[in-house]
């Protein structure tokens, strides 16, 4: 057996492997092209230099003049097939074409249709479907993180990955589930290769999370992670000082409760994180039950 073989074999699995969990799930071109090799050669590339004497004396005679020699910084490979530019709404336009389409829902379902035919988001375009919402629209408590992941790209629903199941014992330590739960996220398409969504980005789908609180109408707001706390609660302070504590937020119809506490996958990460998470919970729970939130 080839040991050394095999010792390649796993450096390239885990290779994939971490390109993988980065989000790196599919390729955008069937030929590779060296862009370092390409950059190099650009600019030491040399002009065509001007036809010899004999190539004007062999035109004159009628035959076909030599071609040049191909140059040595000239890739051996084909060119990429140019990237179309895409045409995007300047952004203070798609913000308030957002406003004025998150208004125009009357309901929840409404709401999903007019994000459905929305087009002022270039995450859309990259996305494989809208992730809207799961659990329960009626229930007391909405759960809102950031952004969807693979796994929700996948399969169209809010923490359905790891992160997903780890919410999942979350909410079954204080007595809830995806049926007495309303769970969503600040942007409901996923960013390419889970990138952190940009302001602009993020601005354009909070009038949608907004709204989509308004209609559900929640007697608690509970933010996943210090970007979904910052974009709801208009705050910039990081999540380890905003967690924890209560926090008025006005939904438009009224003011509710609202607590910032860890994002799932930042406890699969740090699970130390997990002992003020559980207070966090607790004290949702005691909220609910009316024993809490001062």
């Amino acid at each position: 057996m080839d040991v050394t073989a095999d010792r390649d074999f796993d450096d390239w699995a885990d290779i994939l492997a971490f390109h993988w969990e980065a989000g790196v799930d599919v390729a955008i071109g069937e030929v590779p092209v060296d862009r370092f090799a390409e950059s190099a050669a650009e600019p030491s590339r040399p002009r065509a230099p001007a036809a010899p004497a004999r190539d004007s004396a062999a035109g004159a005679a009628g035959l076909a003049p030599r071609s040049p020699a191909p140059s040595r910084n000239q890739p051996a490979y084909p060119s990429a097939p140019a990237t179309p530019t895409l045409v995007t709404q300047p952004p203070d336009e798609a913000v308030m074409g957002a406003r004025e389409a998150a208004r125009a829902a009357a309901s929840l379902d409404e709401l999903k249709a007019i994000l459905d035919g929305f087009e002022g988001c270039a995450l859309k375009r990259t996305a494989s479907r809208l992730v809207f919402a799961d659990g329960n629209p009626a229930a007391k408590v909405m759960f809102v993180g950031e952004a969807p992941g693979r796994d929700e790209d996948q399969q169209g629903l809010p923490f359905v990955g790891r992160s997903g199941k780890l919410l999942d014992l979350m909410l079954a330590a204080i007595g809830l589930d995806r049926t007495s739960a309303y769970i969503a996220n600040v942007i409901p398409w996923r960013p390419p290769g889970n990138r952190t969504p940009t302001p602009q980005e993020t601005a354009v789908c909070l009038p949608f999370i907004a709204r989509q609180i308004e209609l559900a109408d929640p007697d608690i707001l509970v933010c996943l992670g210090g970007p979904s706390a910052q974009a709801l609660l208009g705050t910039t302070e990081g999540i380890t000082k905003l967690r924890g504590r209560f926090m008025d937020y006005d939904t438009g119809t009224r003011t509710i409760r609202a607590i910032a506490t860890f994002h799932p996958a930042y406890l699969l990460r740090t699970p130390l994180g997990k002992r003020f998470a559980w207070r966090d919970m607790l004290a949702v729970e005691a909220l609910l039950a009316g024993k809490g939130g001062a």
